[in-house]
């Protein structure tokens, strides 16, 4: 039986390279992809995959949020996070919205291989540097930090703040979202009460600096 796996990235080269090096394993099989966040889980939901191998800076939806989407919706597929931040605050998060694995775009290639194997076994994986008790160290400061208003946003709240730092209107925001426009405005006014922002420019700041839109 070979494992299903669905890549997710934005970067064509980077899809194709995965898919070249994933070819080469017998026991694994490619059955999809995704350029786009909000493209994830609808076919994560159609395609079933084991393993959804998530880069965490994705357009339309960051991999985070996408990771906690497939959590709640898909929980038998296991996420892998691909990503260029080593920084423990991301790798945690991640872990926290139910990946099973982190690996980072500077490990060897077989890191991947090995994460795959991993979290399908049940196991978690983090590729090196990472490791248990670093982030273990690193939770356990999280757990003092003060109340983040982010954890009150709703999915729908959560995506249109995505799509309006990455500056997109209210009009084409519905369009991707398949809601009205008048839909897009409320949602975005209550985003914006509930973490206290005023202006567009207020509203990319914050995204910035969540990890919700960056350049990955």
């Amino acid at each position: 039986m070979r494992t299903p796996i669905l890549l997710a990235d934005d970067h064509q080269v980077v899809l194709d390279g995965l898919k070249a090096l994933l070819a080469g394993e017998a026991d694994m099989i490619v059955v999809g992809q995704a350029t786009d966040g909000l493209a994830v889980l609808p076919k994560v939901l159609e395609l079933k995959p084991e393993v959804l191998v998530l880069d965490l800076m994705m357009p339309g939806l960051n991999g985070l949020e996408v990771a906690r989407q497939v959590r709640d919706k898909a929980p038998e597929t296991k996420v892998i996070v691909l990503s260029m931040h080593a920084n423990d605050a991301y790798v945690v998060e991640a872990l926290r919205n139910g990946a099973a694995g982190y690996v980072l775009k500077t490990a060897e290639a077989r890191a991947l291989i090995d994460a795959i194997r991993t979290v399908r076994s049940g196991t978690r994986y983090l590729s090196p540097p990472l490791s248990e008790e670093k982030l273990a160290r690193w939770e356990q400061d999280a757990k003092a930090a003060p109340f983040d208003p982010y954890d009150t946003l709703s999915t729908r709240e959560r995506e249109v703040l995505q799509l309006s730092a990455e500056g997109l209107t209210s009009a084409e925001m519905g369009k991707r979202l398949l809601i009205g426009k008048r839909t897009v405005e409320t949602h975005r006014a209550n985003l914006q009460r509930k973490l206290g922002l005023k202006t567009q420019a207020d509203l990319v700041r914050f995204a910035v600096k969540k990890g919700v839109v960056g350049v990955d």
